[in-house]
This record gives structure tokens, C-alpha cells and sequence, in this order.
């Protein structure tokens, strides 16, 4: 009889130190989802190689294998919801969502400046509210960082640097404080570094790394 409680015993201990240790390391390997929303910029448009090359590419290699980082750009797209692409009507947006995410960078306004979607500028601040408030209603309750657009190095395809630094930088500025969210600012850091933007709008290989290096500084400070 003794022997045969020892063995229960014994298996009983096995079997909750086993259930223990899986339910730890299920916790502990669970990765951190990152979700990268944006234009041509966050999609790699004209980088060789984008899916290894785009800014959340290279920033996926900066964070490791504890995080999950996604690129749900969208060439063209616009915030403003009367822009001429909206990115709301995009399954990438859908896609973000059901992805889950504990991090969103969103990284749009580059394509509103442009004339026919800037008459609607007035409509830009309660647009982007919207758009914050419907991504921080994700079951996985996400932190979200909004950013300054990079710097549009010459006026192409309607694409205007005085229309982001004068007026919708200042308006990003006040929804980040309105919405108590994070802003980066992408742009200040690049004024000197047309170089890396071979077409003055989206970055090269090495212009989507130095973005992606100024993310992380800003999320999760500077590597040692």
C-alpha cells in the first residue's frame, strides 16, 4: 500500500511540476506583436529586396526573436478619410486589427499634403483621432506611436514639405497630446539626409535602416 501511494504521489508531483513548467515557458516565449501602419514609405516601395529591406524589416532585426513585427503599408494611401485612397478601405487595415498587435507605429500624412487631399485639412485632426481611437479598441489593448513624416526632399506628385512642416506636423503634434499617445518625430532627424531618398520621398535601403534605428531609439531607447 505504501509503495503504491509513493508512486501516486510521485506521479502526481511529475505531472504538476511538468504543467508548471509548460505553462512558464508559454508565458515567457509569448513574442510582442508590432504592427507597422503606413504609405509607399513603411511598404519599401523602390527599396531592392523590400520585404527584407523596409524600415519594419530592418526594425524586426533590431528587436530579435521576442518580437513579431508586421508591414501593413499601403502605397498612395491617405488618413484623411476624403482623401482620394483612404487607408481605412484597405484590407491592410482590417488586417492590423485581427493581427492583434501590442505595438502599433503609424506612419501616415505624406500623401494627404497633396492638393486634393489637403482641402480637406480641416477634417485631419478628428480623422486621425478616429483612427487612433478605433486601433486602441483592440482586444489586445495595443500601445500606440504616431509619427512626423520623413521629409519630402522636392514637391513630387503633389507631395509638399512646406504643407507637412507648417501646418500638419503642428496638427500631429496636438493629437498626440490630445490623445495622450507618443509622437516620434521622423522628420527633424532627417533634414540633412536627402541622400538616402534617391527619388526626395521614399528612402533607399540604408534611408528605411536609419528609420527604423530612430524608432527603436524612440520606443525603446538607444542599444548599448
Amino acid at each position: 500500500m505504501k509503495t503504491r501511494l509513493s508512486r501516486l504521489f510521485l506521479f502526481t508531483s511529475y505531472f504538476f511540476l511538468f504543467s508548471f513548467s509548460f505553462l512558464l515557458n508559454s508565458t515567457y516565449s509569448q513574442v510582442t506583436k508590432v504592427a507597422c501602419i503606413g504609405n509607399s514609405i513603411t511598404y519599401g516601395s523602390g527599396i531592392k529586396d523590400r520585404e527584407h529591406n523596409s524600415y519594419p524589416a530592418a526594425l524586426s532585426r533590431l528587436l530579435g526573436s521576442d518580437y513579431e513585427v508586421k508591414n501593413f503599408g499601403v502605397s498612395g494611401r491617405t488618413l484623411l478619410k476624403h482623401g482620394d485612397f483612404p487607408y481605412t478601405n484597405e484590407k491592410a487595415y482590417t488586417d492590423a486589427k485581427e493581427f492583434l498587435p501590442n505595438i502599433i507605429i503609424i506612419k501616415l500624412g505624406t500623401n494627404d499634403t497633396k492638393p486634393q487631399n489637403w482641402k480637406f485639412k480641416a477634417e485631419f485632426e478628428k480623422d486621425y483621432c478616429d483612427f487612433i481611437d478605433s486601433l486602441s479598441s483592440i482586444s489586445s489593448h495595443p500601445k500606440i506611436y504616431i509619427c512626423k513624416p520623413v521629409p519630402a526632399y522636392e514637391v513630387r506628385w503633389g507631395i509638399n514639405d512646406s504643407v507637412l512642416v507648417n501646418e500638419q506636423i503642428p496638427l500631429i503634434e496636438k493629437i498626440g497630446k490630445e490623445k495622450s499617445v507618443p509622437v516620434i518625430d521622423l522628420h527633424t532627424p532627417f533634414l540633412d539626409k536627402g541622400k538616402y531618398f534617391p527619388d526626395g520621398i521614399h528612402p533607399d535601403t540604408e534611408g528605411a535602416a536609419l528609420m527604423a534605428d530612430e524608432i527603436y531609439n524612440a520606443i525603446w531607447g538607444k542599444k548599448k
